[in-house]
């Protein structure tokens, strides 16, 4: 029995030896492969450049990633997971529906003025896997935050939350340009000041509309 025992812990320690080297690689492997697309985009990096930087064989890129485009695109969600995560702890700092959407939208203006978001979420995002599968991933990440924003604003008016969907349709759309002009823009901090200025407009009248059937 005490064998036995030796034998399955032996097996266990190295299974997880195993999972611990592997998913050490994977990581290495995204983090070189987010820097190098971030600095010269997807056209520009090859996989050669990706495995070299993250000290690994080419077998084990492939063992973790069948394609470029597979590397990719697990950039592309893991940048964009991170940027939920960062929005979603940034609007817990108040409980006042009005404040966590304005905080909401600065940290998301913030996020689009950085080099690693811009280029590979925003730039690089649509021409790498495609319009469709692009607008699909960033509905993914974005659009449950900006419904649950609508929604607490909506109950804070008083009998509206009927209109919730219109309203996040029309939001998630407005962040959603918001969010390619500030990316493109050759100024992007003077383009995000207009966008806080522009939201911030819509923002204060929907602040003023009376509850529904007043």
């Amino acid at each position: 029995m005490t064998k036995s025992v030796l034998r399955t812990a032996r097996k266990t320690t190295k299974t997880s030896r195993r999972q611990d080297y592997s998913s050490s690689t994977k990581r290495a492997l995204l983090d070189s492969a987010t820097a190098l697309f971030t600095d010269h985009g997807y056209a520009g990096t090859s996989l050669d450049e990706v495995v070299a930087a993250a000290r690994v064989t080419k077998g084990a890129l492939y063992h973790h990633f069948p394609s470029k485009l597979a590397l990719f695109e697990n950039v592309f969600l893991r940048v964009q997971e991170r940027t939920t995560a960062d929005i979603e702890k940034a609007i817990k700092a108040t409980k006042d529906p009005w404040e966590r959407a304005q905080i909401g939208l600065d940290k998301f203006l913030e996020v689009c003025r950085e080099p690693q978001f811009r280029r590979i979420c925003m730039q690089e995002g649509p021409v790498a896997l495609g319009h469709e599968r692009w607008q699909e991933a960033e509905k993914a990440a974005s659009y449950g935050i900006v419904r649950g924003a609508v929604d607490d604003l909506l109950a804070d008016l008083g009998d509206v939350e009927q209109l919730g969907e219109a309203f996040t349709a029309v939001f998630y759309g407005a962040i959603r340009s918001a969010s390619e002009y500030v990316a493109d823009a050759e100024d992007p901090d003077a383009a995000s000041e207009d966008v806080q200025a522009s939201i911030g407009a819509l923002l204060a009248g929907l602040r003023m509309m009376p509850a529904h059937g007043a």
